[in-house]
């Protein structure tokens, strides 16, 4: 066999893959462009129900809920931006599904096993971290914004040395309110990944318990400036998405931690641990200075 033939028979299995990742690709594309369509049909009833913890805010003020348009073809995005939200939601599934398709042929079944716990849990963490900001988040976010309008007296004299009192009402714009509130859902649906993703981690062995324990102080850090990056500068929402993501951070050295001792417990009833030995340092300190040996020059 030539050299050439060695050369085309290693570039055959890499086509194949690539031809099959397109394909892949094609089917999510369609299933997301079929969703988008579909939302755009009905993209008025989506943004009313968007429109929900707002409106909820001002009619507990008296005010009505009336957003308006800046430009003549803000309309036009706003029903695009439901319609790319609301695609996504309808064609994840088969997003998924199509991931799954493409990556399961070199997984081992035991490794498969392993993965669909994780993609069945993606997407409802995803839902759930969407739900809240929806319905806890927002409305709180929304609560303090108008709370800084600014209502004139009127029925009131006012004499020609006096200025009128002045009225600072909110007057949104349809597609400012949409960008806030899709950045609220999306921010926190990406936020609820956290458990998934370093629970994958930890089984992949990429991650340790011990390890994230170690590196808290610098994940709190890491966390308030995402909280500072991706909610308006409303220090309620950052507080809110601060504790509930460092809670996330804690569930998954938890979950982790599980990861690990069913790892060490199946490779003790195979026989490669000893009852006493341990693959793994569950001791999660952050000071690790127990662990440095003692110097002899300090002892007495």
């Amino acid at each position: 066999m030539s050299a050439n033939d060695e050369i085309e028979d290693s570039a055959a299995p890499l086509i194949e893959h690539l031809a099959e990742l397109r394909t892949r690709l094609i089917r999510s594309a369609i299933a997301f462009i079929i969703g988008m369509v579909l939302c755009f049909t009905v993209a008025t009833p989506i943004f009313n129900f968007l429109t929900g913890p707002l409106c909820q805010e001002l009619s507990q003020r008296g005010q009505d809920c009336d957003l308006i348009f800046i430009s003549p073809q803000e309309g036009f995005f706003v029903a695009i931006k439901v319609s790319l939200l609301g695609g996504l939601f309808l064609a994840f599934p088969m997003i998924a599904y199509q991931m799954w398709r493409f990556v399961a042929p070199g997984l081992y079944r035991q490794e498969k096993g392993a993965m669909l716990p994780f993609l069945v849990a993606s997407p409802f963490m995803f839902v759930l971290g969407a739900s809240f900001a929806f319905y806890v988040v927002t409305p709180l976010a929304y609560d303090f914004f108008l709370g800084f309008q600014q209502f004139g007296q009127t029925g009131e004299a006012v004499l020609p040395d006096q200025a009128a009192p002045l009225s600072v009402v909110f007057q949104g714009s349809a597609q400012e309110y949409l960008n806030l509130t899709m950045k609220f859902i999306v921010s926190f649906g990406l936020c609820f990944q956290l458990p998934v993703l370093l629970t994958l981690m930890g089984k992949a062995g990429l991650v340790t318990s011990h390890g994230l324990g170690a590196v808290r102080k610098y994940a709190v850090v890491a966390i308030l400036l995402l909280a500072a990056l991706v909610t308006p500068p409303d220090v309620i929402t950052q507080v809110i998405l601060f504790v509930v993501v460092y809670g996330l951070y804690e569930i998954s050295i938890f979950l982790v931690r599980r990861v690990e001792k069913k790892r060490t417990e199946e490779l003790r009833a195979e026989g490669v641990l000893g009852e006493d030995e341990e693959l793994y340092d569950f001791d999660d300190d952050e000071d690790l200075a127990d662990d440095e040996p003692e110097d002899d020059t300090k002892r007495p």
